[in-house]
């Protein structure tokens, strides 16, 4: 694994490197960039997510087309398929004004479909696009501990490797483009099911008259074990330092996992797989988000189910 060199020398060497999309995880990942003596030229459709950047040392731009006059390695971390194909070729899109050899690599969640157009209209341009989404979420962000899923041609790999190793502690080369959105996708799904499927048995052991500590700790040594179960447990009171030990708040949104189910849902369909419990579990998560869990943590399905029977 290449590891950022923080040596002066190789400081003055580094160019700089666009950045679009300083939401929740574009802003602390453009952070890390910074930290590793990278010059970042960033760009939000929203002026006030640059400020802290701009106070930080980056330059700060009008637009997408911009940064890719400035930049001939831009990274881009947007909320979803529509963002991406508006960033990319729009009006003042990245491709109006991509330089030739350009590296693009997007880090947003979205349909592998459509990361294979913008990597076709890229190499018009001749410029190359790599898809690494990544696991992790914002406390991985920050502290540059992201896995970045990687899809793309394997000769470009070990350029996006440079600069993805700044911001996260594993870097996966998956395959062609589209394949790190399929990885993603993939696990979100059974992330989701496990999570569902952990929810409704803390509950029912609870019910039973189990304490949920108790619980926890059988599942945990047993064969129900998951990462729902050991890590991330739904149910309050069993761990520290989760969202459902503070009332559901930060972590994984409910709304971005029913988009990501939502993808795995399009997927799917669109290669004739069936997906009895992911199609479910899609269900499950949007209807939390008409029923103001939108914004808690994925981990409230738990508070969801015990709503559901009238508790």
């Amino acid at each position: 694994m290449v590891h950022c060199q923080m040596s002066t020398r190789s400081m003055a060497s580094k160019t700089p490197v666009g950045f679009v999309g300083l939401g929740n995880m574009g802003s602390p990942m453009a952070k890390n960039l910074l930290k590793n003596g990278y010059p970042v030229i960033a760009t939000d459709v929203f002026p006030e997510s640059c400020k802290e950047l701009q106070d930080i040392g980056a330059q700060v731009v009008d637009t997408p087309g911009e940064v890719a006059e400035k930049a001939d390695r831009i990274l881009t971390m947007l909320p979803s398929s529509p963002n991406v194909i508006e960033v990319y070729t729009g009006p003042n899109g990245i491709l109006k004004k991509v330089k030739k050899g350009t590296l693009l690599i997007d880090s947003s969640t979205i349909d592998p479909a459509v990361s294979r157009e913008m990597a076709a209209a890229a190499e018009k341009m001749g410029a190359v696009f790599m898809d690494a989404p990544v696991s992790g979420g914002v406390g991985a962000a920050s502290l540059a501990k992201l896995t970045f899923m990687v899809g793309g041609v394997e000769e470009e790999y070990n350029a996006a490797q440079e600069l993805l190793t700044c911001m996260g502690a594993n870097v996966v080369y998956c395959g062609p483009v589209g394949t790190g959105q399929a990885a993603k996708i993939c696990n979100n799904m059974l992330l989701a099911i496990g999570m569902i499927g952990t929810a409704e048995t803390m509950n029912l052991g609870i019910r039973l008259g189990l304490d949920p500590k108790l619980l926890a700790k059988i599942l945990n040594m047993s064969s129900g074990r998951c990462w729902s179960s050991d890590t991330y447990n739904p149910a309050p009171g069993v761990m520290e330092g989760v969202p459902s030990a503070n009332n559901y708040q930060g972590g994984f949104g409910t709304t971005l996992m029913a988009k990501d189910l939502g993808l795995a849902q399009n997927t799917a369909t669109n290669t004739k797989t069936p997906i009895p419990l992911g199609s479910l579990a899609h269900q499950i998560f949007r209807v939390m988000c008409s029923r103001g869990y939108a914004n808690k943590d994925f981990s409230s399905v738990f508070q969801f189910l015990r709503e559901e029977e009238g508790q």
